[in-house]
């Protein structure tokens, strides 16, 4: 039985035509008939995309199914350019109302300025050109999604082989490591190909729409009204003043622990000595069960919403072979719900990775008596700030996966250091993607260059990649942003600088902080970004100052955690 309502035959394309153009051709005589056609509008999207989105879920969850590889396919090379085409009609049709002045423009502001801009950006020229760019994503899919590796007898995927770079034994460590790396560099060659054909693709989309580079097209599609690509360099700049000398400070404190002469790239996540790895649950129903009685004690919603998914067969999170790598939330909007996809291994990201995505599900979930589906489809820098401040509120409650005081402590001091080395990461898949369409006839081996000046500047500037330099020339392959949602990954640093705000908010305030937090939640997208940071409690600032101040309060934070850890 299907996890997800299916109202309209997606094979039937002229049937459903038929039924976007009755739509488009309907009489709109007054304003309160203009707002009626456009919430009619919101529901037959959203019938279509809870389809599109359970055909999406199917292949990411087995994509060497033929079947589940053809409906896919079949969405992506037909379903979704009718959607497109007749989004842009209906947005010329609103646009050209003699009534859309008489709605509440107050209300509606973001609404009548998100049309006009899908207005400005669309070209009927471009929707074959992004089918065959959803048919080079599921190339990388199926090209990532097999790999695989031999160890101790038995198949692992490359997300169970994992846990072995936590082990103590270093030598176990360097072998998962090697045979990982190995695995990538295997398909280096097929996806390089495949990004050289997604840049010539995407470039002649920014040409089409107007557009000096697919940048500024990316920016304009994404809705980025609050900050600019300048400003993504400062962001930058500010990362590496103060955010990488403190992520230097882990690391060296980190290797002092593992007692190494040289901190190698499989060193980086091992436990110290004499220490285990955190194992905070051994099977699925635990991990659900667990991470139910944490989240029902930030707000009793969000314990009964994974009940709710779990019980309607909403989740996917062990890892197996032919299983996409990653994980994500995907709204079910006729459903009601979300459904949550992951690759879990028995690891504390594991857990950080649930409560992750169940901020995104608490986010749909608090967003669904919204009018309209655009106000229900909010930017990323809001939709990451529900799931990243998900993380950091329920902080305090990981007792339930440790009862043991010191593992909790260590589990919570690991997550911030976690976040610190994440931002310079971050950061890089930004600046290196900026890099890639600005100069957009570069070469493979020029691309795997300037991923190596910006991986040195931020990201290995105390561990010793020696003898390395192909692998990490590589790293970014791995980063699925770069081919599936490009320019979706800056989100995440705005995201956790803001997360880190509610958290300090929490500290001082708990109660006013998750009141703060379902309030920015509820608006989705109906407000401009800085307004729902603004109900959040915090600001949405992402400025030297501001990181500067909240590298301090994390450093004091850590200091904290390490010695009680340490008693």
């Amino acid at each position: 039985m299907a996890f997800y309502v299916e109202k309209h035959d997606l094979a039937a394309v002229d049937r459903l035509e038929e039924t976007f153009q009755q739509l488009l051709e309907q009489n709109v005589a007054s304003a309160a008939e203009l707002e009626a056609w456009m919430k009619r509008q919101s529901r037959l999207f959203e019938e279509v995309q809870e389809s599109l989105n359970g055909h999406y879920v199917d292949f990411q969850c087995r994509n060497d199914d033929e079947v589940a590889k053809q409906r896919f396919a079949h969405d992506q090379q037909v379903v979704l350019p009718l959607v497109k085409k007749y989004e842009a009609l209906f947005d010329r049709k609103f646009a050209e109302s003699p009534y859309r002045e008489q709605l509440d423009q107050a209300f509606y502001a973001e609404y009548i300025k998100s049309k006009q801009n899908a207005l400005e950006l669309f070209r009927e020229e471009n929707i074959p050109l992004e089918v065959k760019e959803d048919e080079l994503q599921t190339a990388y899919f199926e090209a990532t999604g097999s790999l695989t590796v031999w160890w101790q007898g038995e198949e692992k995927t490359l997300q169970q082989m994992h846990n072995y770079l936590q082990e103590p034994d270093r030598a176990v460590r360097e072998n998962a490591w090697r045979l990982v790396q190995d695995a990538c560099l295997a398909v280096k060659e097929q996806l390089q190909q495949i990004m050289n054909q997604l840049l010539q693709i995407r470039q002649q989309k920014a040409r089409n729409a107007d557009l000096p580079n697919y940048r500024d097209y990316m920016f304009k599609k994404y809705e980025r009204f609050s900050y600019t690509p300048a400003d993504c360099h400062r962001l930058a700049e500010a990362v590496h003043r103060y955010v990488v000398p403190l992520k230097e400070a882990i690391e060296k404190r980190h290797q002092a622990e593992l007692g190494v002469d040289r901190y190698r790239p499989w060193d980086t996540e091992a436990a110290g000595q004499g220490r285990e790895p955190l194992r905070p649950f051994a099977t699925e129903e635990e991990l659900v069960e667990k991470t139910k009685r944490v989240l029902a004690q930030v707000d009793p919603r969000i314990g009964e919403l994974l009940e709710r998914m779990n019980r309607s067969g909403m989740l996917d999170l062990a890892s197996r072979k032919a299983k996409s790598p990653g994980g994500f939330c995907i709204a079910l909007p006729v459903s009601g719900l979300s459904f949550i996809f992951m690759n879990a291994s028995g690891k504390q990201d594991d857990v950080v990775t649930l409560i992750h995505e169940m901020g995104h599900c608490f986010h749909n979930e608090l967003k669904r008596t919204l009018p309209v589906r655009e106000y229900k489809e909010t930017p990323m820098e809001s939709s990451e700030l529900a799931s990243t401040s998900l993380e950091f509120l329920t902080l305090d409650k990981w007792g339930e996966f440790y009862p043991d005081r010191q593992l909790l402590k260590r589990a919570q001091r690991e997550h911030l250091e976690a976040v610190v080395k994440f931002l310079p990461w971050g950061v890089v898949i930004d600046q290196f993607q900026h890099w890639m369409y600005e100069h957009p006839a570069h070469t493979a081996a020029e691309r795997n260059a300037k991923f190596l000046e910006l991986a040195r500047t931020f990201l290995v500037t105390h561990q010793d990649w020696s003898g390395f330099t192909e692998e990490l020339a590589h790293l970014w392959q791995r980063q699925l942003h770069i081919f599936e949602v490009p320019f979706y990954y800056i989100e995440y640093v705005i995201a956790n600088l803001g997360a880190l705000q509610m958290y300090r908010q929490y500290k001082q305030d708990p109660q006013q902080a998750v009141a703060n937090y379902k309030k920015a939640l509820s608006l989705g997208r109906s407000r401009p970004l800085p307004e729902v940071y603004e109900a959040a409690g915090i600001r949405f600032d992402f400025s030297a100052a501001m990181i500067r101040d909240l590298m301090a309060f994390v450093q004091d934070e850590l200091a904290e955690l390490a010695a009680d850890d340490n008693r």
